[in-house]
C-alpha cells in the first residue's frame, strides 16, 4: 500500500477505459474516489457497484467536463460526500479526426475537443484548487501524441494535450507554494473498448512499441497511484510516458 488511505480522489471520465482503471487503482489504495461520466449509467453504476463489493468507497457523478457550471457542481458534490478533496485526475478527453486539408472539417466537433481536453480541464482544475491542502495532488492525463505523432489527422489532439502539458507545467509553479504537485501522464497505445481488433491495424500500430505490445488501463492507473502517493512528494511539473518505449 502506497500510504493513501484516507484520501479522496476526483476523476474525470472515469466510468470506462483508462479513467476506470485510474479508479479502480486508486480504489485499491483505500482511496475513496468519485468519478464523472457523461453517458452510460449502466457502466458508470456497475464499476460503483464492483468496487463497493471489494469494500470500496466509491460515488458516480454525471457531469461534462465541457460545461464549466456541470464540472464545478461535481467538484462541490465530492467535497459535501466527502468532506474533502486531496487528487484530482484529470482523464476526461475526447479525439477528433482532422486533417488540416479538410474542405470541410467539422467546426462543432473541433470546438468540442478543444472544450473538453483544454479550457473545461482547466476549469476543473480551477474548481478544484479551491479545496486542495498541502499535499494535494493535481495528476493530467494527456497523450503521447503530444511528441509523437505518427498518423495523420491528429493534429488539432496533439495540440490540445500539448496545450495540458503547457499548463501541467505552469500549474505546478503556481501550486507549488501550497506544496500541491501538479503532473502529466502521457500514455501510448492502450488496451481499451476503442482499440482496433483487426490483425493487420493491430500489427501496424504495435511496429513502433518496443515492448511489443499495447499497455493497460491498470498500467496508467498505477503510475497515478504512484503520483499521488508521498512518494512521489519530490516529483512536479513532470512528464511521465507510459508508452511502451513508443515516444523513444
Amino acid at each position: 500500500m502506497r500510504g493513501l488511505t484516507n484520501r479522496v480522489a476526483l476523476v474525470t471520465g472515469g466510468s470506462r477505459g483508462i479513467g476506470a482503471g485510474v479508479v479502480r487503482a486508486l480504489a485499491a489504495e483505500g482511496v475513496r474516489v468519485a468519478f464523472t461520466y457523461v453517458r452510460g449509467v449502466e457502466p458508470a453504476q456497475a464499476l460503483v457497484t464492483a468496487l463497493e463489493q471489494e469494500g470500496g468507497e466509491v460515488l458516480a457523478l454525471q457531469a461534462d467536463t465541457a460545461k464549466p457550471t456541470e464540472i464545478r457542481q461535481a467538484v462541490s458534490a465530492v467535497v459535501a460526500h466527502f468532506g474533502q478533496l486531496d487528487i484530482l485526475v484529470n482523464n476526461a478527453g475526447v479525439f477528433v479526426h482532422s486533417p488540416v486539408d479538410e474542405v470541410a472539417p467539422d467546426e462543432e466537433a473541433l470546438a468540442h475537443l478543444w472544450q473538453v481536453n483544454t479550457y473545461g480541464t482547466a476549469q476543473t482544475v480551477r474548481a478544484a484548487v479551491e479545496h486542495l491542502s498541502a499535499g494535494g495532488r493535481i495528476i493530467n492525463i494527456g497523450s503521447g501524441s503530444n511528441i509523437r505523432t505518427p498518423y495523420a489527422g491528429t493534429s488539432d489532439y496533439a495540440a490540445s494535450k500539448g496545450a495540458l502539458a503547457a499548463y501541467t507545467r505552469g500549474w505546478a509553479r503556481d501550486l507549488a507554494p501550497r506544496h500541491i504537485t501538479v503532473n502529466i501522464i502521457q500514455p501510448g497505445l492502450i488496451e481499451t473498448d476503442m482499440t482496433p481488433t483487426d490483425s493487420a491495424t493491430r500489427a501496424s500500430l504495435l511496429q513502433p512499441i518496443m515492448l511489443g505490445r499495447f499497455g493497460t488501463a491498470q498500467e496508467v492507473g498505477e503510475v497515478v497511484a504512484f503520483l499521488a502517493s508521498e512518494a512521489a512528494g519530490y516529483i512536479t511539473g513532470a512528464t511521465l510516458n507510459v508508452d511502451g518505449g513508443w515516444s523513444a
